[in-house]
């Protein structure tokens, strides 16, 4: 006779309850966030002197910041993916990146004893026949999985394994619907920018990442494409050992390198200036082989990593870049890729009637709320999808009072742009952290170039010159 198990029932009970207290936890901690803001905006409104203001709205951020690491790092999850995303000196208040940014490689490892039951589960055979050698010590915790090294039998070469967190989906289902719903109050009331078909678009990347077949044939997909198109690939991608890949454990090559926001700690070990001209020219390089990579798969391919934070990207011997996990990746639509296409090289021109009829072309719709529409277009496509700096700042701040979001109301933003625009601000807060500047529009231009004249969008004539074929009357026909 089956004997009653209280304890079992007991986590059952404490494992439907679980996605209830989150919620909990979230909308109470997400609501004085956002009411601290709210009422400090009405305080420092009443100040007058502009120094005075500054250094409240300093005090504030830290307070915030203060906030929003322990919901991070309490909630943990899908929540470090957002400290990830607003730990970056180009977006966020400065108080808030130097909080958060200690939060990108703290999610916490499985206890080895849950890896070998999920391993041995997917895989259908015990550790010890599948491994020569298996490091119990993850070689990094990451919100959806960990990844060991190891050596598998019969094979010499050093391989990651990487095992995803059990029971992890729920929770981050559970999480992005409530930032959904946070997000559609905050596009009502105080930003006019299409968030909630973002936070949509992220739901569904998150979902693919729970499918580890996805990732490999993924990272096989780029690797071929990267490897076929140039003499040499501007990145690294692992190789997949096909027959040891399944839903939940994907094993691939092992790159040995250092993460690139390191480099500088490398080169100082090495007695390297970090701030000299051959740190300067190391940088630039590594940058360049990096947007390189994007350029060509955004624009040529549409089928692109869409996930270049520093955890994901190794400098390896010979400053070759290591470009690691493809759990999100993202397909453009032709009309979405060569509309890109066109806005790209608008940007690099900075010529504003052309961003606005790409605009238009990727059903990405504002309304202007100033009188010199057409340049706020330009300053809004350049903040959201160039890497380069104005002159003389770090930080961008999108949402400040004189920025172009608040002039020009982002009414609809296609869900598919959201992985361009992630991209693009990764890349742009890489090159902020390494104190190189460059615009990924004017590296990319030629790229963009070539996939309007390969689509047919352009023509050249006997000079060599690329002429637009189509009017705007026709690309608005559909054509």
């Amino acid at each position: 006779m089956h004997r009653f198990d209280f304890k079992e029932m007991q986590e059952k009970i404490s494992e439907s309850f679980r996605p209830w207290q989150r919620s909990f936890q979230f909308w109470v901690r997400a609501t004085n966030i956002y009411t601290g803001y709210k009422v400090f905006q009405l305080r420092v409104s009443l100040v007058k002197d502009a120094k005075k203001q500054e250094e409240m709205w300093e005090r504030q951020h830290e307070q915030a910041a203060d906030k929003i690491y322990f919901m991070c790092s309490d909630l943990g999850v899908f929540f470090l993916k957002i400290a990830q995303l607003l730990a970056k000196p180009d977006m966020a208040p400065a108080a808030w990146v130097k909080k958060l940014v200690t939060l990108c490689d703290q999610a916490p490892a499985t206890p080895f004893d849950a890896v070998q039951l999920v391993l041995e589960k997917e895989l259908g055979k015990s550790i010890d026949e599948i491994f020569d050698t298996f490091d119990e010590k993850p070689l990094g915790s990451a919100s959806i999985a960990q990844v060991h090294r190891a050596r598998v039998k019969g094979n010499k070469m050093n391989v990651v394994v990487k095992v995803q967190h059990p029971g992890i989906e729920r929770l981050m289902m559970t999480d992005i619907r409530n930032l959904q719903l946070f997000a559609l109050y905050m596009q009502k009331t105080d930003i006019k920018f299409d968030l909630h078909s973002i936070t949509k678009e992220m739901e569904k990347q998150i979902g693919y990442e729970f499918d580890f077949k996805r990732e490999a044939n993924a990272m096989e997909r780029i690797r071929c494409f990267l490897y076929a198109n140039n003499k040499k690939s501007p990145v690294l991608v692992p190789r997949v050992l096909r027959d040891m890949v399944t839903k939940k454990v994907l094993v691939m090559e092992y790159i040995n390198g250092i993460p690139i926001l390191s480099i500088g700690e490398e080169m100082a070990k090495r007695g390297i200036n970090p701030h000299g001209k051959i740190a300067e020219a190391a940088k630039h390089n590594i940058l360049n082989s990096l947007s390189r990579a994007y350029g060509q798969m955004i624009l040529k391919s549409g089928f692109f990593h869409a996930d270049p934070h520093p955890g994901n990207i190794l400098i390896c011997k010979g400053q070759e870049v290591a470009l690691l996990d493809y759990g999100q990746v993202k397909e453009l639509p032709d009309k979405l890729r060569l509309g890109y296409a066109n806005l790209v090289i608008a940007m690099a021109d900075n010529n504003a009637s052309r961003v606005s009829q790409s605009f238009w072309e990727m059903g990405l719709h504002t309304v202007a709320k100033c009188e010199n529409e057409q340049q706020e277009l330009l300053r809004l496509a350049q903040t959201l999808f160039d890497t380069k700096m104005p002159a003389g700042e770090t930080v961008l701040q999108p949402f400040a009072d004189d920025s172009s979001i608040k002039k020009i109301a982002v009414e609809t933003f296609p869900e598919e742009l959201f992985s361009v625009l992630r991209t693009v601000v990764l890349l742009r807060g890489l090159s902020v952290g390494m104190g190189v500047n460059y615009s990924c529009a004017q590296q990319w231009r030629s790229m963009a170039q070539e996939a309007l004249l390969a689509s047919g969008r352009v023509t050249r004539d006997s000079k060599g010159r690329s002429r637009r074929r189509a009017s705007l009357r026709r690309l608005r026909a559909g054509s």
